[in-house]
C-alpha cells in the first residue's frame, strides 16, 4: 500500500510539475550541469560580478536538505549558517529523516514557501520530487536554486560539482597506479539520481578508453547506504578474490566497502574509493584503510551556493551553473587539503590555477 501510495503520488507531483512549469519551458532547456555551456567556476563570482551586494534587512533563507544522517549534507549546512551569520542572514536548514523520504522532502520545501521565505536553495533526493515546487516558488517571487546532487530539469539556477568528474578522477588514479589493469567494480548510489549516473558513466567511460586493459565486472546499487554496499561488496569479493579495486559514489558506501575489503583479508590489495570527502573517510585514509576520496568541500560548497543564491535574489546575472570545487584525495596529498576558511579557499583557488 505505501509503496502504491507513493507511486500515485509521484505520477501526481510530475504531472504538476509539468503544468506548473510550462511557462519556464519555453525559455529553459532541460537542465545538465556537466555540459551546460552557461556556468562560471565558483573561483570567479567575485571576478565576474562584483563584491556581493548586501543582502536586505530580514532577509530569510529556506535551505532543503537530503537528510541529516550523512555528514555530507550535515556540513553543506555548516556552510549556509556560517556565511548566514557573517551576512546577517537567517538561514532554516531543515531534511528529511533519510534519503528515501521524497514525499516529507517536498513538504518540507513546500512549507517554507508558505511561511514566505525570500530565497530556496533545494537539494533534492531525486531529479522529480521537488519538481512541483518551481512553480510555487515562482508565484510567491522566490527565487530557487538546486543544489547539489539530484537535478531538477527545469531548475533555473545549480550550484555544485562536475558529477562525472568524480568518477573520472577515481579512473585516471587506476590507470596511472594499476599499470597491469584489472577486475574492477561500481558501487552505484540511488538509481535515477544526476550525480549517481554521471559519477559512474564517467568512471566507466574513462576506464573503457583503456582499451580493455581493465573490466568492470560489477555495477550495482548500493542506494547510499553503507550495509547495502557491505553486503554488495561481499558478495562481488567472494566472485572475484582477484579484484583491484573498488568506485562508490559516495563515502557511506565506500566504508562500508572498506569493511568487506578488511573481513576478505584484502586489504592493502583491493583499492576504495568514495566521493563526498567527509570527516570519516578521511580518517580512514589516514589511518591506510579507505584509498581515497574525491572530496567535494561541502562546508565550502554551502558557501559558494549560498552567496550565489543572493545574488540571484540581488537580480545579479548569475550563470545557470555554478561548478564548486572538487580534488581526489589520499595519503599521497591528505596534508594539503586538512585546512579550513580562508586557507582552504587558497589552496582550492590555486588548483584552479593550475589546472587541477
Amino acid at each position: 500500500m505505501k509503496s502504491l501510495l507513493l507511486s500515485g503520488f509521484m505520477l501526481l507531483a510530475a504531472g504538476f510539475a509539468l503544468a506548473s512549469s510550462a511557462a519556464q519551458a519555453q525559455d529553459l532547456k532541460p537542465l545538465n550541469p556537466d555540459t551546460e555551456t552557461d556556468r562560471i567556476d565558483w573561483s570567479q563570482l567575485a571576478t565576474r560580478l562584483g563584491p556581493l551586494p548586501k543582502p536586505a534587512a530580514g532577509t530569510r533563507v529556506g535551505a532543503v536538505s537530503k537528510t541529516l544522517t550523512n555528514e555530507y549534507w550535515r556540513l553543506l549546512g555548516e556552510g549556509y549558517q556560517s556565511l548566514g551569520k557573517t551576512l546577517g542572514v537567517k538561514v532554516a536548514y531543515q531534511a528529511a529523516q533519510n534519503e528515501g523520504d521524497q514525499v516529507g522532502q517536498l513538504s518540507i520545501a513546500e512549507t517554507m514557501i508558505a511561511q514566505g521565505v525570500n530565497l530556496l536553495l533545494v537539494s533534492p533526493q531525486t531529479n522529480a520530487n521537488l519538481e512541483p515546487i518551481l512553480g510555487e516558488a515562482k508565484q510567491a517571487g522566490i527565487p530557487v536554486v538546486n543544489v547539489n546532487d539530484a537535478v531538477i530539469p527545469l531548475a533555473p539556477h545549480y550550484v555544485g560539482n562536475v558529477q562525472r568528474d568524480n568518477g573520472v578522477r577515481v579512473a585516471r588514479w587506476f590507470v596511472a597506479n594499476r599499470p597491469d589493469g584489472g577486475k574492477l567494480a561500481v558501487i552505484e548510489g540511488q538509481a535515477g539520481v544526476y550525480a549517481a549516473t554521471q559519477r559512474t558513466a564517467g568512471f566507466k567511460a574513462t576506464i573503457a578508453a583503456e582499451g580493455g586493459k581493465f573490466k568492470v565486472v560489477a555495477s550495482v546499487p548500493g542506494n547510499w547506504d553503507r550495509q547495502l554496499s557491505y553486503d554488495a561488496a561481499t558478495t562481488i569479493l567472494q566472485q572475484h578474490p582477484d579484484l583491484v579495486g573498488f568506485y562508490c559514489n559516495n563515502d557511506t558506501m565506500a566504508l562500508g566497502v572498506v569493511e568487506a575489503v578488511k573481513n576478505a583479508g584484502l586489504l592493502g590489495k583491493v583499492a576504495v574509493f568514495g566521493t563526498d570527502g567527509i570527516t570519516d573517510a578521511h580518517a580512514s585514509i589516514r589511518a591506510g584503510e579507505l584509498t581515497g576520496t574525491v572530496d567535494s568541500f561541502p562546508v565550502l560548497t554551502g558557501e559558494v551556493a549560498l552567496e550565489a543564491a543572493l545574488r540571484v535574489l540581488a537580480k545579479e546575472p548569475v550563470p545557470r551553473v555554478v561548478a564548486t570545487p572538487q580534488a581526489l584525495i589520499t595519503r599521497d596529498n591528505i596534508e594539503r587539503y586538512k585546512g579550513k576558511g580562508a586557507h582552504l579557499r587558497a589552496v582550492l583557488e590555486e588548483d584552479v590555477r593550475s589546472g587541477k
